[in-house]
């Protein structure tokens, strides 16, 4: 008994060492590329709500730390939870133990208005005034 609480002890206490793990230099192509083979396989396991989080938007690469920009707490959180597994499969796959991954949550509203058929019609005027000769041409109306 005694024996194994010296071994369980001492395992506790092993921490393995850094200077040896790898620190090969990828690139953010690599990077991005890794990130959306992890985004599927999780997929795959049925994973969706965080293949859906890693793929909302690009992540950015920054030397080793990692920035991805969620819309909102509860997703960061939802991130947060999962990161360890995601930056296991980055740091065995781009060879480099020095990668971080930050979060920043952006919650900045975009005001999205209906927009009824005479905004619609205005907006394409603006893009292509030659939609009022085909508007005139066909007889057709803004209703």
């Amino acid at each position: 008994m005694k024996a194994k609480k010296a071994l369980e002890e001492s395992s506790k206490n092993f921490v393995k060492p850094t200077e040896n793990l790898p620190t090969k230099a990828f690139t953010e192509t690599e990077m991005k590329i890794q990130w959306t083979n992890y985004a599927t396989k999780l997929g795959v396991k049925g994973f969706k709500i965080m293949e859906s989080l890693l793929l909302i938007n690009d992540p950015v690469l920054n030397g080793t730390t990692i920035s991805i920009e969620l819309p909102n707490e509860g997703s960061k959180l939802d991130f947060e939870g999962q990161i360890n597994g995601l930056v296991g499969h980055l740091r065995g796959h781009l060879h480099n133990h020095d990668i971080t991954i930050e979060v920043t949550v952006n919650e900045s509203i975009e005001s999205k208005r209906s927009f009824n058929d005479q905004d619609r019609y205005n907006r394409l005027h603006e893009i292509n005034p030659n939609i009022e000769l085909l508007r005139t041409t066909f007889g057709l109306d803004i209703s």
